[in-house]
């Protein structure tokens, strides 16, 4: 993104699941930096928490459900739509349909070509040598 957030840093150990399809990514560190939707005349800003990771990712940052509840977002993912208060009404964005699909296809291709960790690959393969009796969760008998 082009910031020199170096002295910014603070240690973080929170995992990141679901990002990195079949891997979790544990992040560098963490950063809030002020992040601001709009125009000069009608705009919203407010100090976000990032975390940062060393991955590839179509994406430059993403924002998660704490930022879009501290924006008061609304978003309507058919549309491609995010509405939410601003100082002088509602303020409105539109996404752009060929660049979400663009990246959305960079994202499967990245995810296609990212190998499995090795542990994990070693949990499914246990898992696929137990027998339904040893899958089971035993129920506890009332007394």
């Amino acid at each position: 993104m082009g910031l020199d957030i170096s002295k910014m840093l603070t240690p973080s150990k929170a995992p990141s699941c679901g990002i990195i399809p079949g891997n979790a990514a544990t992040p560098i560190s963490s950063v809030t930096l002020p992040v601001t939707f709009g125009m000069k005349e009608k705009y919203r800003t407010e100090y976000i928490k990032f975390e940062v990771a060393n991955f590839k990712s179509s994406y430059h940052a993403i924002l998660g459900r704490p930022a879009l509840a501290k924006f008061m977002v609304v978003p309507h993912y058919v549309y491609l739509l995010l509405k939410m208060p601003g100082k002088t009404g509602v303020l409105t964005f539109r996404s752009n349909l060929k660049k979400s699909y663009d990246c959305n296809q960079e994202a499967i291709e990245y995810a296609s070509t990212t190998h499995v960790p090795e542990p994990s690959a070693e949990v499914f393969a246990a898992a696929q040598q137990l027998s339904q009796s040893e899958i089971e969760i035993p129920t506890k008998k009332s007394s």
